[in-house]
């Protein structure tokens, strides 16, 4: 497959090559360089449009990852400054490509913006990919999608007489357009397609008085299962923490909410599959609502419970996003605990678990959990325990059960999501978005469009 490359771009397939102009060496392509950065081409957003113009048939995207202002220190800004929007993910990257028609997306790899070193994609992106089945069968794709590294990037750039530092800084401003690099991507893989079926796996604790209103549970119960090896050999990726600390809490919720009895609203918990291949089980669920969207009145999502100590404050992702941050701030309250800002809202986390799959048609999900300043050793050490996992964990054989693991601190997170789940249980509100938020429309058509739901 040869096809025109334009703007800037990134790639983790192996035997990718760059053909320079006629008469000029081939450009340095390293296979396995260590962890690195970088993308361009950006996003469609209140009048900023990358792809304005541009006809995109025949041609590969290289793109930069996350949004044009995530440097920035604060939140204000088009992009919401350091805090990551649906525009900054990768997986947003892939689906506007193709709607351009695109040949290829290739996402240039940089730590910080990315939220992950090389080793996460590597490990993450290496093998099978899964995508929900569709009625046109996946035809509407891209041929070919993938992350490239940074040196990798420049020295594709370099081949073109383009500098990636220069086009890099000229992409984070209103009005850039796509760089023609003269160059042509050559990319060769063995590709089978195969139809395969996993499980959501669905409980119902039904309500009394309005059994008819739903609130949901979700979380995650797959991993990688075999993945790049660590040093040892070790190649299975067990997901200890990511997430069968989560599916555990969530039966735990379960049988919590079932001791307390019956609630006026019913209680959905759902264990979906095939998070870390984008979502697919949530998405599967959001697309055939097994209890209907405009019925179901928010809900809590359980995605990693850390095996640290308690906590003084609690963070929700996304930040302020609903009116459920009233009911957060209540339970807080009877916990003793404050609220804090989101610790690495640059990492896009609240596009990056189950509770999106819901949250853009319009359901408003909790994702929230213990903040970083521990009772034992404050924010300091919280933010160790963080920084290390993501570093030496995440995603990676590493990611084991210990019997050492602290529970307090998981005890008291699971508290606190099932007073959150109770009191939509309980109570009679139906929760709506903040005025401008994203998903804000969504849940107002939805509401309005059905007698018997919100």
């Amino acid at each position: 497959m040869i096809r025109p490359v334009i703007a800037l771009a990134a790639l983790a397939l192996a035997g990718c090559t760059v053909i320079p102009p006629a008469g000029d060496a081939p450009p340095p392509v390293a296979a396995g360089v260590p962890e690195v950065p970088l993308a361009l081409m950006q996003d469609i957003i209140a009048g900023w449009n990358d792809y304005a113009g541009v006809d995109m048939k025949g041609k590969t995207a290289v793109i930069l990852v996350n949004d044009p202002d995530y440097a920035t220190e604060g939140e204000d800004g088009l992009f919401k400054g350091r805090r990551m929007t649906y525009y900054g993910r990768w997986t947003y990257k892939y689906e506007e490509a193709a709607k351009q028609g695109a040949d290829a997306a290739l996402i240039v790899h940089d730590t910080f913006p990315a939220a992950y070193g090389w080793n996460v994609v590597n490990s993450s992106w290496t093998g099978a990919q899964y995508y929900v089945r569709r009625a046109d069968n996946a035809m509407g794709e891209t041929q070919a999608n993938g992350w490239i590294q940074k040196p990798v990037a420049e020295a594709i750039l370099t081949a073109a007489g383009k500098d990636l530092a220069t086009l890099s800084a000229a992409a984070v401003r209103k009005g850039f357009r796509p760089v023609p690099l003269g160059l042509k991507a050559s990319l060769g893989f063995d590709n089978a397609i195969r139809n395969d079926i996993s499980r959501n796996v669905i409980g119902l604790l039904p309500g009394t008085t309005r059994r008819d209103e739903y609130v949901l549970y979700t979380g995650h119960w797959d991993h990688l299962g075999r993945c790049t090896p660590d040093a040892t050999g070790d190649d299975i990726c067990n997901g200890a923490l990511d997430n069968a600390s989560g599916i555990a809490a969530m039966v735990a919720l379960a049988e919590m909410n079932r001791r307390a009895g019956p609630t006026p609203r019913s209680q959905v918990f759902a264990a979906v599959t095939l998070e870390e291949s984008g979502l697919l089980g949530s998405e599967w669920y959001a697309r055939n609502p097994v209890y209907p969207l405009d019925q179901t009145v928010g809900g809590v999502n359980i995605d990693g419970l850390a095996p640290v100590g308690p906590s003084r404050d609690a963070t929700a992702t996304g930040g302020d996003k609903s009116e459920l941050t009233a009911i957060l701030g209540q339970t807080l309250a009877a916990m003793g605990l404050r609220l804090s800002p989101e610790a690495f809202p640059e990492r896009g986390s609240y596009y990056r678990s189950d509770h999106f799959s819901l949250a853009k048609r319009g359901v408003p999900m909790f994702r929230v959990g213990r903040g970083l300043d521990l009772v034992e050793g404050g924010v300091e050490a919280g933010k160790a325990a963080s920084e290390d996992y993501t570093r030496n964990r995440y995603h990676q054989p590493s990611d084991e059960y210990s019997p050492d693991w602290e529970w307090r601190g998981i005890v008291q997170e699971t508290e606190l999501l099932y007073r959150l789940g109770r009191a939509l249980a309980e109570g009679t509100t139906w929760p709506n978005w903040n005025e401008g938020d994203e998903f804000k429309a969504i849940r107002d058509k939805s509401c309005a469009a059905s007698p018997d739901g919100c």
